[in-house]
């Protein structure tokens, strides 16, 4: 599906979730992977390698509950910025991050693809099942190189496509706003990560989705054609000998 038509509808279905969720309890999260107030399909937290004073970034942020754990790791010397598409998940992400009082996490209304930040602003971008509900990945992981710092890390908690997803799955909007018909083969997103500058990839299956991705979608078998991953790089610090 084209960028431009498959922007809004994702745009929509995330503010009418922001909406419905306006009561969600922090720490509860539906078993779903449409849009919604804050579920995944990993824990970009963990295989981000968080310390002490790390500035983080979260593409698509949705309710900020990554955001909020990523701030206790990073302790109040860091700071933890998350990045939504629409206010209404702005909106409420900042709640909760007011009701837990953590006041070295903010967010920031604003598209993936266009970051608003100057380079080498961040030492992680993280991000969760957000990826590949956008038609132009390949911006998006040259915009996260652009603001991570030499050395930086990316961290993606993602759906890939582990077989060719049938003619009849991947016209469904269901399955583009639902973070199944928008994911990219492996070899694909690899190619990505090299073209966007990042060295050190990996992509490594997740073996919990396999019966959560079933659930989305029961009895279409998408189990077969997608899979979670754990998605890392780095950008490679600055040759100083040179």
């Amino acid at each position: 599906m084209a960028t431009d038509a498959l922007r809004p509808l994702v745009r929509k279905a995330y503010a009418d979730a922001a909406t419905k969720a306006a009561a969600v309890v922090p720490g509860k999260r539906p078993l779903a992977c449409t849009p919604h107030s804050g579920l995944g399909c990993g824990s970009p937290t963990t295989i981000a390698g968080l310390t002490p004073g790390d500035w983080v970034l979260d593409l698509g942020c949705g309710a900020g509950f990554d955001c909020l754990a990523a701030a206790v790791e990073v302790g109040r010397r860091g700071r933890v910025v998350g990045v939504d598409m629409t206010p209404e998940m702005v909106r409420l992400a900042s709640r909760h991050a007011r009701d837990a009082d953590v006041p070295t996490v903010s967010f920031v209304q604003a598209e993936i693809e266009s970051l608003p930040f100057p380079d080498a602003s961040f030492d992680v971008v993280m991000s969760n099942c957000v990826i590949n509900l956008c038609a132009d990945k390949q911006r998006i992981f040259a915009e996260a190189w652009r603001v991570l710092k030499p050395g930086g890390r990316l961290a993606v908690a993602d759906i890939v496509a582990v077989a060719l997803l049938p003619v009849e799955l991947h016209g469904e909007l269901a399955l583009h706003t639902g973070c199944v018909a928008g994911a990219t083969a492996l070899e694909g997103l690899a190619a990505m990560l090299r073209e966007a500058g990042f060295a050190s990839a990996e992509i490594a299956i997740a073996q919990h989705g396999r019966s959560v991705i079933d659930s989305w979608a029961p009895g279409r078998a998408i189990q077969h054609f997608v899979a979670a991953a754990n998605i890392t790089a780095t950008k490679q610090a600055r040759d100083i000998s040179r």
